[in-house]
């Protein structure tokens, strides 16, 4: 009887669905970044230093999967403080009178290794639909007792979508964001 109750008990916990798990964004193990050219002749690759954000995933329903980042637009780092503060002024990001970015996302198509995750992305005072290309690094427990979950998310936006246009074409319009999150689990 013992093992019947036992076999009975596994059963039914394996055919409990997993319940969706939430995160924050470890701010420490992540980095929100961004690509642009320069005149043809190079790549520009710099990032925001302040942020927040979280993230849901269901393994047993990718599709709820969701997350929301909202980024200090006056934390832009491109390693060079004129530069810096240039971004930071009205030819760019205006950050004045924009002072924050924020992605919220609406749908997510794909496995829970691997898809596309949709939302609406507000920057420079505009707000326009995107969808980030999403893939799973990895999950688990960390070293301090808590559980971690991992993913790289990436999309090419045109600033002149946004209203950045200063300089255009000799910085072009296309301009890839790069997500490297780490989370903790609430």
């Amino acid at each position: 009887m013992k093992m019947t109750k036992a076999l009975l008990a596994s059963c039914l916990f394996m055919a409990t669905p997993l319940m969706a798990a939430d995160y924050n964004v470890d701010a420490a193990h992540t980095t929100v970044q961004f690509k642009v050219g320069h005149l043809g002749f190079s790549e520009l690759v710099g990032r925001f230093n302040t942020f927040s954000g979280t993230f849901s995933m269901d393994d047993a329903n990718p599709t709820a999967a969701k997350a929301s980042f909202e980024v200090d637009a006056a934390s832009v780092d491109s390693n060079h403080e004129a530069r810096d503060k240039h971004l930071r002024s009205p030819d760019f990001l205006d950050v004045k009178q924009y002072p924050k970015m924020t992605f919220t996302s609406s749908a997510y198509e794909g496995s829970k290794d691997k898809g596309v995750l949709k939302g609406t992305l507000t920057l420079h005072g505009v707000s326009k639909e995107v969808a980030f290309d999403l893939v799973k690094i990895g999950e688990g427990k960390d070293p301090w007792g808590g559980y971690r979950s991992g993913f790289n998310a990436t999309t090419t936006i045109k600033r002149s979508d946004f209203g950045v246009n200063y300089m255009l074409p000799g910085i072009p319009d296309q301009m890839q964001i790069n997500l490297f999150v780490e989370g903790v689990r609430k």
